[in-house]
This record gives structure tokens, sequence and C-alpha cells, in this order.
């Protein structure tokens, strides 16, 4: 099995027939056919997604719709009290992970990214979840330490080589049976191969799966879904 990066994450080419271009369209047929027949997406998500891609430099960096109504699914079916976000970026994920929480849960999300305020209150604002949300501006190993939790569900997707800090500071504060959910584990396919040791960020991913695969305190699971998503069930 090879792999091929896309725009939708990275695909898996069948060998007897690797036909990149043939490939990737069919990926982006399954995509469009699996949000189809997915759960509608709230139009604020919409119109976040198209205000992300006009006014922000990476716009590949939002979570995706499909992606997003994963996020909201697993919200919904633990039903938290408390949720942390590393990596607020616009908040898509904020918002989808917000659909889930309990009448009077709350949502703690952090960012670094003291430019992407304006556009993350814009939403939050008009959003029903706006008395739900609290943001956090700083480094995540400087504010994380200062939340006490517990947590019923967290979400890391942030700066590549903290994972495994952020996974270690964040364990002791989740509920036993809380869920720690990683996003882009899979890097573009990057994981697979011999990193070039400059890449600092596919080799600690490298080392944060290998970590979370063997951690006997939790129970994981890596989904090849968009750019890898590991789910770690808080034994």
């Amino acid at each position: 099995m090879q792999f091929q990066n896309s725009k939708n994450g990275f695909l898996m080419l069948d060998q007897k027939m690797n036909n990149p271009k043939f490939t990737e369209a069919l990926s982006e047929q399954w995509i469009n056919y699996a949000s189809n027949h997915s759960e509608p997406i709230p139009e604020i998500l919409i119109e976040l997604e198209r205000e992300t891609h006009q006014k922000i430099l990476q716009p590949r960096m939002l979570s995706g719709p499909l992606q997003g109504r994963l996020l909201s699914l697993i919200s919904h079916l633990i039903n938290p009290v408390s949720i942390i976000e590393i990596g607020t970026y616009t908040g898509y994920a904020t918002l989808c992970l917000a659909e889930g929480l309990q009448e009077k849960g709350i949502i703690h999300t952090i960012d670094s990214n003291e430019e992407l305020v304006p556009i993350q209150q814009h939403f939050f604002n008009k959003s029903a979840f706006k008395c739900q949300i609290k943001r956090y501006l700083g480094a995540a190993v400087e504010v994380l330490p200062e939340l006490s939790g517990p947590f019923d569900l967290a979400f890391i997707d942030a700066d590549k080589v903290n994972y495994t800090i952020y996974f270690e500071i964040l364990l002791p504060k989740m509920k036993k049976g809380g869920l720690i959910i990683s996003d882009n584990v899979l890097w573009s396919g990057k994981v697979i191969k011999k990193a070039d040791p400059k890449d600092e960020s596919t080799i600690a991913l490298q080392h944060y799966n290998e970590k979370l695969k063997n951690d006997s305190r939790v129970k994981t699971v890596l989904l090849p879904f968009r750019d890898g998503l590991t789910l770690s069930w808080v034994c």
C-alpha cells in the first residue's frame, strides 16, 4: 500500500491501480458522498469556514466539515460537562465540540495567536454557546497547569512538537472514562517514513503515536481519517 498527499489529508493507493489522479478524484467523491449523507452543517460553521479561507493565511488548518461533524457526534455521545481544547485556530472545532455540551457545560480553549482573537470572538458571540466558551490566550504549556478540570473530553490540535507534553499535563486532569482526541497524527503521511533529523514535528508525532500505543493508562485507536485522528480512552 502506498500513500499520496491530497487536500483532504492523505490517500492510500492500491498498488494494482496506482493512479493518483484517479484515486484523488475518487477520494473527492467519497468525501462529498460522506458529507452529503451526514448531518447537515450548521450555517454558522459554513460562514466561519468561508471567512477563514478569505482572511486567514493557512486555511487548511481548519477542521474540515466532515471532521467537524464527527467531533460534534463524539461530543454528543459523551455529553460532557467540561471540554478542553488545545489550539483554537478560528474556532471551527470549538463550536463543533460545544454542540454536545450539557446545558451548564463549559469548553475551555487555548491558543497563542493573538491575531486570531477577533474572528474567534466574532463567531463565538454569534453562536448559541457564547456563554459556554472560555478562551485563553497564551502558550498551552503555561495555561494548562492553571486549569483544574476534571475534563470529560480533550482535543489536542496545536504545535505538534509539544503533543507529548500536552498529553502528560492533561491526563491527570481527565475524568476516568474521558476521551482525548489528537489531530494530525498522520501528518500528511510523513510519520510512516524515516523522518529528516531536522523535521521536529514529524519526529515528535512518531514518538507520540508510539507512546499512545504503549501507554497502559489509555486505550487508543488511530483512525486514518483526514490527516489522522487518535482517540484515547482514559482507563
